[in-house]
């Protein structure tokens, strides 16, 4: 343990945040890394607890409870705080493909299990664990890494997300020849479309994927897999094959006046803000400046759309929410490690409170109506209040609309942020992979091979729609799968 008194002596301090106003101004990452001294102290907070929650990534209560990726957080965190971050680098990654991504998007259940947070502040993990990462970049460690053997077996990919890239990764280094096919005309799935850049520099991703091309990775983009070219093809081409496709198929609001314009997608919106961005001449993105916006939908996403209306001038932005206003304390029924179900206002409601002066979340309300002008563009919504109560005969919570609670106001644009409902269906029809009531491809539980021969499946594809760190893991263990059924054994972990 570097230092056994650094949870009582320190304080935890996080990277500092350009102020709301500054930062609005434009779409780049607005965190500023401490130095590296400052890193190394916050470091030496953590405990080397006997039983690090940290890294359990156990499912208590239907949620992830510590680092689905099972990094091993004591040790790089003990690691750092020696300054010794080349031997850092080599423990995180061991169990973490892209730290690059995580330590920006991640939502550290990590952090949320740490043992120093049950009495006190968690240890800043996910900032620990970008400090590692971005000083091995800066100082040549991530330089790529071809492995010297080939297998002389070929693996398709289908499509480039983090569980995709994780598969590709881990393959490829295990000696395998592997080709990822996109169908938008950049690798990174949801990282490079669905994420905005102040939470995730395209960059980033970027200099991640010349890494992996230089180690032999083949990337085909602008491929739509399922139309452009077929899965017949594809499976005899090709030893085995991966469907890592996301579950990419939007949840609608069924609402009177849905045809109206001015509707949109969440994902929608944001790939194309961001497409936008890349090129400045790309002229089919929305913009919401001058606009009053509504987002349906209080997750990350729909606070993304939040932050991504006010850096393009939005003239107001409301965020409704079906579910109740968390409280701002554990309840006694949400004990340490479960993931806390507490009100968490991120970066984009942060910036709506800065600009507009009030928290843009309405809770417990839905869209009873969207109303139209008379050339068919949207101008206002109908909202209805919602309560919540307990069935006798099943327990469980239902919601029902309260009678007289209508009211109406002005809305230009609306970005429906209801999360997914799970793959798409010409991909999974072209492969001929059964499915779940969910729509997700269907495999044995804690397996990864498909009804069909030779196809493997990972991700959101296969889980439903998750985090960052989950497809990632999903990704190694296809991995995994894969290469023990092509090699008849596996040293990939």
């Amino acid at each position: 343990m570097g230092k056994p008194t650094g949870f009582i002596e320190y304080e935890r301090q996080g990277n500092e945040e350009k102020a709301p106003e500054e930062r609005i101004l434009n779409f780049d990452e607005f965190h500023v890394p401490m130095s590296e001294e400052e890193r190394q102290t916050q470091a030496a907070r953590c405990m080397d607890c006997g039983v690090p929650f940290c890294q359990s990534g156990m499912m208590i209560g239907g949620m992830a409870s510590g680092c689905p990726l099972n990094n091993l957080c004591p040790e790089w965190n003990e690691l750092l705080y020696m300054g010794n971050y080349e031997h850092a680098l080599g423990r995180l990654l061991k169990t973490n493909n892209f730290p690059e991504f995580t330590s920006r998007v991640c939502p550290a259940p990590c952090e949320a299990a740490c043992t120093c947070g049950l009495n006190d502040a968690p240890v800043t993990i996910k900032e620990n664990e970008n400090a590692i990462i971005e000083y091995g970049y800066k100082h040549g460690l991530m330089e790529p890494r071809p492995p010297k053997v080939r297998t002389g077996k070929t693996v398709a990919v289908i499509g480039s997300g983090p569980a995709g890239l994780a598969a590709a990764d881990q393959l490829n280094k295990r000696g395998h020849s592997v080709t990822v096919f996109e169908r938008e005309d950049h690798p990174g799935g949801l990282l490079m479309y669905g994420i905005p850049n102040m939470k995730l520099d395209k960059s980033v991703i970027e200099r991640k994927i010349k890494v992996m091309e230089a180690e032999g990775v083949v990337f085909r983009v602008n491929v739509n897999v399922g139309a452009d070219i077929k899965a017949e093809e594809l499976r005899q081409n090709y030893d085995r094959v991966i469907l890592a496709c996301g579950a990419s198929h939007p949840r609608d609001i069924k609402a009177p006046g849905r045809e109206a314009e001015g509707i949109h997608f969440a994902v929608d919106y944001l790939k194309r803000v961001t497409k936008h961005l890349r090129d400045p001449e790309y002229t089919g993105y929305i913009n919401a400046k001058g606009k009053n916006v509504m987002v349906i939908g209080g997750g990350d996403t729909g606070n993304d759309c939040v932050g991504s209306s006010i850096r393009q001038g939005a003239r107001s932005v409301v965020q409704l929410e079906m579910m109740p206003k968390p409280p701002a304390e554990r309840a006694e029924t949400n004990p340490w490690p479960e993931w806390p179900k507490v009100l968490k206002t991120d970066y984009g409601q942060q910036e709506a409170i800065a600009v507009f002066g009030s928290d843009p979340r309405v809770y417990e309300t839905t869209v009873k109506e969207f109303i139209p002008d008379e050339k068919g563009k949207l101008r206002q919504v109908k909202c209805v209040r919602l309560a919540w109560t307990k069935d006798e005969k099943t327990g469980r919570m239902a919601m029902s609309e309260i009678p007289g609670s209508e009211y109406v106001i002005d809305v230009d644009l609306v970005f429906i942020a209801a999360g997914f409902l799970g793959s798409e269906e010409y991909v999974t029809k072209d492969f001929g992979v059964k499915l779940t009531e969910r729509t997700n491809v269907q495999t044995k539980a804690g397996e990864y091979r498909t009804n069909v021969k030779d196809v493997f499946t990972a991700g959101d594809m296969h889980r439903g729609q998750s985090l960052v760190v989950w497809a990632i893991r999903e990704g190694r263990e296809a991995a995994r799968a894969v290469d023990q059924d092509l090699m008849g054994y596996t040293n990939l972990n």
